[in-house]
């Protein structure tokens, strides 16, 4: 028997009730219809020309029914005569190969077979200018060359930067076409002058590239797609930070300002890029952000099956288990991590064997005043907070909230 159990064997596991959190939740009903309506009503399809080839450009984030956004746009490209085909637009994501980043499209559901275009693949790139300060601008390569770009991307807050603009077309334009090179330039100065970087190195290619126009999304608190709009090129300066006002106040959240432990179900790169997402957890990776809820301890359990590996993220987290250090595989992290000059989303949390362990450690050093009454939260993931566990400390404080209902009877904490 280890000293780690030993240590550990005599401290308490809460009980749990699950709650249902509830949000706004407007959504379009029909999201094929609205790309279509919003193509039409700002007549952005009548900048192609006949024989125009198009390169649309998709990012890796978790976009809700992104095949359809994509799908719809292609078929409307082609109806207006261009040549559509799919570039990947995710910086060094994929582990910032040019096979990697079509793999990821895959497992997002955008494939050739879905949206009905070719993918073309490459990490090449065209340096099409600097800024002042000699950070050089790049774009993909084929995005370049071909005649009409587009771009697709959900608006939302960023993790690591705030700014009028933050996670969207901008960013998407810069860091996403930019691909590995484009993303480490961006990074290179730190995310403590992002928000002006993204916005100038964006303006740079947006007036030397054939870029058209954007197709942005927000999403209501259940990631459901709220709001579908088709902004020309010349106005995404303009739109975006009225689109990101817009996506910060339908976020959802942990409603409890403050407790003792987290423990996250499961962390993947197609959840958020830091892994879990710092606007729910709280925890940042760089003091340029912040936001969420007062945390002492947070424990990861698992990695997503589709983030293959990457555990960029799991250094915002204080303990995990064995499992996870077993899956980890470590260059697609360090990847990221030195593309984005973020080293902390890589660092290694305290290593349990068990699941139990990892929580049990966590309540452990919490310093609560009485480790029998620890306040206790339990996600599966930062994408799908409507439904959470408490602790029974904090079911007093729930019952007081009129946008919480506790659904469940007290349980004992499944760690199997």
């Amino acid at each position: 028997m280890s000293i780690i159990y030993d240590i550990l064997k005599d401290i308490p596991i809460p009980k749990m009730v699950k709650v249902k959190q509830s949000f706004m939740d407007k959504e379009i009903p029909d999201v094929a219809e609205a790309v279509r309506k919003t193509l039409n009503d700002t007549n952005v399809l009548e900048r192609i020309k006949e024989g125009d080839s198009v390169a649309i450009a998709v990012g890796s984030r978790g976009v809700s029914d992104l095949p359809i956004l994509v799908r719809e746009t292609v078929s409307a490209v082609r109806n207006a005569g261009g040549k559509p085909f799919i570039v990947p637009a995710m910086g060094s994501h994929g582990g910032a190969t040019a096979e990697g980043q079509a793999d990821v499209l895959k497992q997002l559901g955008v494939s050739e077979e879905t949206v009905h275009a070719s993918i073309r693949s490459t990490m090449e790139v065209v340096k099409i200018g600097e800024l002042p300060n000699g950070l050089p601008v790049y774009i993909d390569k084929l995005a370049y060359e071909a005649d009409k770009i587009i771009v697709i991307n959900r608006v939302k807050p960023h993790t690591a930067f705030r700014g009028p603009v933050e996670s969207g077309l901008t960013k998407m334009i810069t860091i996403g076409l930019g691909k590995q090179k484009g993303a480490e330039a961006a990074h290179s100065f730190s995310f403590k002058y992002m928000a002006e970087h993204v916005q100038q190195m964006a303006n740079i290619t947006l007036n030397t590239t054939p870029i058209i126009f954007g197709l942005a999304t927000i999403e209501n608190a259940y990631d459901r797609p709220v709001k579908v709009i088709a902004v020309p090129a010349e106005e995404i300066s303009m739109v975006e930070p009225e689109l990101l006002k817009e996506a910060k106040s339908l976020m959802p959240s942990i409603l409890f300002d403050s407790f003792d432990v987290l423990i996250v179900d499961e962390l993947g790169k197609e959840i958020s890029g830091d892994g879990m997402d710092p606007n729910i957890t709280g925890r940042f990776a760089t003091p340029y952000a912040n936001g969420g809820p007062d945390v002492k301890r947070t424990v990861v359990l698992s990695l997503t099956r589709k983030t293959h590996g990457n555990a960029n993220g799991i250094g915002l987290a204080d303990m995990t288990t064995k499992q996870v250090m077993d899956e980890i595989d470590f260059e697609k992290g360090y990847a990221n991590a030195l593309t984005s000059t973020v080293i902390e989303v890589v660092k290694l949390p305290m290593v349990l064997d068990t699941k139990e362990l990892a929580v049990k450690a966590a309540i452990k050093t919490c310093n609560a005043f009485d480790l029998n009454k620890a306040r206790v939260v339990r996600i599966k993931n930062t994408l799908e907070i409507g439904e959470i566990w408490i602790s029974e400390s904090m079911i007093e404080e729930a019952r007081r909230k009129s946008n919480l209902e506790i659904i469940s009877d007290l349980e004992k904490l499944d760690l199997s």
